[in-house]
């Protein structure tokens, strides 16, 4: 993305030459008279870098310095430009903030060369959050736990497709792991260096998750008090995840597809678009096409969206993985809650083989976190596995004789069969049957409506 930078001088000929020489080497200026003037421009624009001469009329260079430090904390880089400098004006716009300090008469080459260290160093201060927030933490396979076949497929699939810039649709219950491998496919790719930004369709009202992706200016709407980056622009570089796609409304839908086809945004209330360069992987427990058949969902914008599809099997349906991810939940919760369990009775692994873990690989690791806190030896024994894991063992568990030996739909009936009995037990609460069952409100109401059951 282009950098968006102000030049403050009261000299018209200054502003004019380095604004024609920084716009030939692909940056976005703009210019303000004096101090005052550049205090205006902020408060409506939000820029990466600040070109300041220190002595102006009205309000000198210093005293922006000192004024845009208590209005925009976190603004922009400034550098300093002067005629009359000494190393003692220098160091003191350094304290209050400046990032350098060029002295007058320069040549053009100069000033690009600062501006090019300091997005250098903005960039490298950048990328230190990125790996502060991620420290101990590492989404590669290793830390995606299987030995099943469909998931090595999965697997060898995300390294393929990692580089490319192809949008992915994961789909997939909840409790799969939709968002661990979107990490993966980000940080396997020559993206990794860049940004990795997730955000749930679902969990945000509508009236504010436009602003959120697209970002606003000021005067947007009632509480636009200032501008406002989008998570496309904080995702610039790198990897943005649209979780719970098919939750997304109509209206932005239509937005959606407005940056897969021309890789432009616009803020809201702007008149101007800008470019992103953005991998977009969408996630959803929906089946979107059952969705575009029922018109709740575009079907331009599913086709754009499912360019490459990777589904993720319930854990159900790949029981051979349970041991592993036992053995590592395990050693994860050791750490963390600085427990001793060194391992699991045979008696208990068969009973959580036996269960169909409607709430998936999550739904398991709570399970072995609870188990572990209640455990008064170095092992997990069956008496410490929930009522649901045993109750719903596979050997005690109803799986109707029409359905044949098919896992898949014996396990639909069995999922249909639990979601009647937590409705009829809570008297038809669809709060409290989602608790019982361990999914998400609008996971339940997802299933009540696929299933056509009458609560």
């Amino acid at each position: 993305m282009e950098q968006q930078l102000l030049i403050v001088d009261d000299e018209e000929n200054m502003r004019h030459m380095l604004s024609t020489f920084l716009r030939k080497h692909n940056y976005r200026t703009e210019t303000a008279c004096n101090g005052a003037d550049a205090l205006r421009k902020i408060r409506e624009q939000i820029y990466d870098i600040i070109l300041c001469d220190i002595r102006m009329p009205e309000m000198d260079g210093m005293a922006f310095l000192e004024k845009m430090a208590d209005e925009r904390p976190a603004a922009a880089t400034v550098i300093m430009m002067s005629a009359y400098g000494t190393l003692d004006v220098a160091i003191e716009a350094m304290k209050m903030g400046a990032y350098d300090y060029v002295s007058k008469p320069f040549k053009p080459d100069e000033i690009l060369l600062t501006l090019r260290k300091a997005e250098e160093r903005e960039r490298l201060r950048k990328e230190n959050l990125q790996l502060r927030r991620e420290v101990k933490k590492e989404y590669s396979f290793e830390n995606i736990i299987a030995k099943s076949a469909e998931m090595h497929r999965i697997f060898e699939a995300v390294r393929k497709v990692a580089d490319y810039k192809t949008t992915i649709l994961i789909t997939g219950e909840s409790g799969t792991g939709k968002e661990l491998i979107a990490k993966a496919i980000h940080y396997q790719s020559d993206r990794s260096r860049g940004p990795f930004v997730a955000i749930n369709c679902g969990a945000i009202p509508d009236n504010l998750l436009e602003s959120e992706l697209f970002g606003h200016v000021k005067g947007a709407f009632t509480d636009a008090t200032r501008n406002k980056k989008g998570l496309f622009e904080e995702a610039d570089g790198g990897t943005l995840l649209l979780d719970e796609i098919g939750e997304l409304p109509k209206f932005l839908q239509v937005k959606i597809l407005r940056v897969l086809q021309d890789s432009e945004i616009r803020r809201v209330g702007d008149t101007k678009t800008q470019k992103v360069d953005v991998r977009i992987v969408a996630a959803t427990v929906k089946d979107l096409a059952r969705e575009v058949s029922m018109g709740t969902f575009r079907e331009d914008l599913y086709y754009r969206l499912n360019v490459i599809p990777i589904h993720l099997p319930p854990l159900r349906e790949r029981r051979e993985d349970i041991p592993l991810l036992v053995q590592h939940f395990i050693k994860k919760c050791n750490e963390q809650l600085e427990t001793r369990i060194q391992g699991i009775a045979s008696e208990a692994v068969g009973a959580l083989m036996d269960y169909a873990w409607m709430g998936n690989v999550r739904e398991l690791e709570n399970t072995i976190e609870r188990a572990m806190v209640l455990s008064d030896t170095d092992y997990i024994h069956v008496e410490q596995l929930p009522d649901r894991v045993l109750e719903g063992s596979r050997k005690g568990s109803p799986v109707p004789g029409d359905k044949g030996l098919s896992i898949k739909k014996a396990a639909r009936a069995m999922e249909r069969d639990l979601i009647r009995r937590a409705l009829e037990r809570t008297k038809g609460n669809r709060t409290h049957a989602a608790r019982l069952l361990e999914i998400s409100h609008r996971t339940l109401l997802y299933k009540i409506e696929e299933y056509g059951i009458q609560a």
